[in-house]
């Protein structure tokens, strides 16, 4: 039997946290030794610093501003969580919603001979140069895609968005009693659906059954605006999408440091 740990054996835990500034608590702006926190929670240095971090400042009520964070050891996830809810700061801030996952390598990410059976079912000759060509460039391609999956690379673009999902239950579109070979299908539908969004949109998808309250939980990155709700609305036509997903709340968010969260959401003076 393997070791107890708290480090996945393969994936990162993730950490999705969004915060709302508690203004009605502030006598005025952030006092000075606030202000230092909040750089030092978000901007941590050392042994502190996680594999993964990423902060947003998020469009709407219902949020401020938003933090990812990624590391095997889910303490130092969980710490940073810590660092902005301690006090004094933590007193000037409600924690808003949050969800804890799992980075993974999908079931339905094809293996090389599913990948070469998959191409000939669409048409291309068994004993083929091209079959051979694209099996190939596959092959090249999948660790390098498999480790964006377990420890991906957060893109340095401006605009992110954030939600939950589930795969239906419901009588009639139950995910969960559909064989395999047709949940691949399906699956294969959505995914090609998003390779017409490549360079413009990098996906996460990260797990939380048996962690949080939804099963997934899709980050989308993306190089402007436009193509966060391009690709959401064009996925929703794909089956997996439009007959068996459940989605919880969204959260659109824009790249920013900790001195840009304050700013924008004015609790700093000057």
């Amino acid at each position: 039997m393997p070791e107890p740990s708290t480090i996945p054996e393969k994936g990162w835990h993730c950490g999705h946290f969004l915060y709302r500034f508690r203004r009605e608590a502030m006598p005025t702006v952030l006092s000075e030794p606030c202000v230092q926190q909040f750089r030092r929670a978000l901007e941590p240095s050392g042994d502190a610093v996680p594999e993964r971090l990423a902060t947003y400042w998020i469009s709407g009520h219902e949020a401020d501003f938003a933090v990812m964070v990624m590391d095997p050891d889910p303490a130092k996830v969980d710490a940073i969580h810590q660092s902005l809810t301690a006090p004094p700061l933590g007193q000037f801030l409600e924690p808003v919603w949050s969800f804890v996952s799992i980075s993974e390598v999908s079931e339905y990410v094809p293996t090389i001979e599913r990948y070469r059976d998959r191409l000939i079912a669409e048409g291309t000759a068994p004993d083929s140069d091209e079959l051979t060509a694209k099996v190939a460039a596959y092959e090249r391609r999948l660790p390098m895609m498999n480790e964006q999956r377990l420890r991906p690379e957060i893109p340095d673009w401006p605009a992110a968005c954030f939600y939950p999902m589930n795969k239906s239950r419901v009588p009639g579109a139950n995910w969960f009693t559909e064989p395999f070979s047709a949940r691949n299908k399906m699956m294969a539908e959505h995914a090609q659906s998003g390779i017409a969004f490549a360079g413009k949109v990098s996906q996460l998808i990260t797990v939380g059954v048996g962690l949080d309250n939804w099963e997934w939980m899709v980050t989308l990155w993306a190089r402007n605006p436009d193509y966060l709700k391009d690709i959401v609305y064009k996925m929703r036509f794909d089956v997996a999408s439009a007959k068996y997903a459940e989605f919880g709340p969204f959260y659109v968010g824009y790249q920013a440091d900790a001195e840009t969260i304050l700013k924008h959401c004015r609790v700093v003076g000057g």
